[in-house]
């Protein structure tokens, strides 16, 4: 790559070239889709990205947490090449090929548990988590699905329905699916019930099984779906038995526990999944976003008696398993153990929260500091003691950093968190550096 690792502001953001896509992008390009920096990338390696204008930004986004092995690495470059050169689409309905296969098979090797287990591929993470409740409903001729709130799932139907935020993914586009229900999750910064961790003996816990006396019976229920680390709900950690309580009621009463790993897996929380980190085992588990690095592919991968339950043609889809896809994500697999990248992640978390933590105690304007891995985020407020979202302020933090080289997101219920998700590949250097930018843009906003 032709640019060196320090980011570079060369214009005024957006620049001259940017701003003629803009143009574009206003005239051709419904505006239902939002934009976190108003630039065009021209070339992306590692954790850095260059615009059309030749400014360099350090990416504390990597895609939405899509891009763990970093931006184009060479290996897995070549890989979709090779895989493209023999053919692009054959529909694995219609004449199957080697990669589904392997790929399949692999997902049966790293994902938890020591049972039979196959795999569904599909293209986007709301796709896997369509067909995560198909299964489960054909398994336990059940109905019922309950999600947690601060909870995100992607925005097809039931997916949607699933998501516990309103606006932006729901206002306006009812009616939701069906036998859908919430209950609240284990947002320990804003306990539902008033209480603290570990004096509140797991209130969020014992108020499923007491949802099913009082809403729902769990005779009616097929699954449990959850997050978990809740990502787009502001990166929020459970503590370890809460989701251990909510597996073991699952199995009280026989109902499928579904992970959705499309944010949290593949090395981004220290373990290749999150539930590694909490001893649990889904039943069912959702893969996409750096499950292939950047290539469209997502995943169910969960008990074989499950993933059998439906009958052949009843699950499925043209583009689903595209073999470049597949390709892209035996490479990505291989690159994150090999590399040691959910090692690495843990090092970077430590760093991060090590850092961010210093920032707590200086700025008050954050309220909470949190993460595992390298997945972390803080949250911020007008008062800590009222503990009001401070959403502009944290629009504000999120423009300092791209308009001074940092590509960085927001998240959360109430859009006051903002959360990292670096490239696993990002070096020292680029992470302090980013971080300094990060800290510029909250000192700016502290009152």
């Amino acid at each position: 790559m032709s640019f060196d690792w320090v980011p570079t502001v060369k214009t005024e953001i957006p620049g001259p070239k940017s701003k003629e896509l803009l143009a574009l992008r206003e005239k051709y390009v419904s505006r239902g889709p939002a934009n976190t920096v108003p630039v065009f990338a021209e070339e992306a390696k590692g954790a850095l990205v260059r615009d059309v204008d030749g400014n360099v930004f350090i990416d504390f986004a990597a895609g939405i947490g899509v891009i763990n092995v970093g931006h184009s690495p060479r290996e897995l470059v070549d890989a979709v090449k090779e895989q493209a050169e023999r053919f692009l689409h054959t529909c694995f309905h219609v004449v199957m090929y080697e990669p589904y296969i392997r790929l399949a098979e692999k997902l049966a090797e790293i994902t938890p548990g020591d049972f039979p287990k196959k795999t569904l591929l599909v293209n986007s993470g709301a796709e896997a988590v369509e067909n995560a409740v198909k299964f489960a409903r054909k398994y336990t001729k059940r109905t019922g699905i309950v999600s947690f709130e601060c909870g995100f799932h992607g925005r097809t139907l039931m997916a949607m329905t699933l998501t516990s935020k309103v606006k932006p993914y729901k206002f306006g586009f009812g009616p939701f699916a069906p036998d859908v229900y919430k209950v609240p999750s284990a947002y320990c910064y804003r306990c539902a019930y008033g209480l603290a961790y570990p004096g509140c003996g797991l209130k969020c816990v014992d108020n499923l099984e007491r949802f099913f006396v009082s809403e729902c019976p769990a005779e009616n229920i097929a699954a449990v779906i959850i997050e978990p680390v809740q990502g787009e709900g502001g990166f929020i950690v459970p503590p370890p038995e809460f989701l251990q309580g909510v597996k073991k009621i699952c199995e009280k009463y026989g109902i499928v526990f579904i992970a959705d790993e499309v944010q949290t897996g593949f090395g981004r929380t220290g373990k290749f999944f999150a539930v590694d980190n909490f001893g649990v085992i889904p039943d069912l588990i959702t893969m996409s976003k750096s499950l292939a690095a950047g290539m469209p592919l997502s995943a169910v991968t969960g008990r074989a008696e499950i993933m059998d339950a439906p009958n052949p043609g009843e699950v499925g889809g043209t583009f689903g398993g595209n073999p470049v896809s597949c390709a892209a994500s035996l490479k990505a697999i291989e690159l994150i153990e090999r590399e040691g990248l959910s090692v690495r992640a843990n090092v970077l978390g430590s760093r991060m929260m090590n850092r961010l933590k210093e920032m707590h105690e200086k700025y008050p304007v954050i309220g909470d500091v949190r993460g595992l891995g390298a997945m972390v985020a803080v949250e911020l407020v007008k008062d800590r003691g009222t503990k009001e979202p401070a959403k502009e302020a944290t629009s504000q933090v999120i423009a300092h950093c791209w308009k001074n080289g940092l590509i960085a997101l927001s998240a959360g219920i109430y859009s006051n968190v903002v959360r990292i998700l670096v490239p696993l590949v990002v070096t020292d250097e680029q992470l302090t550096m980013g971080l300094d930018i990060l800290e510029s843009a909250i000192a700016g906003v502290n009152n």
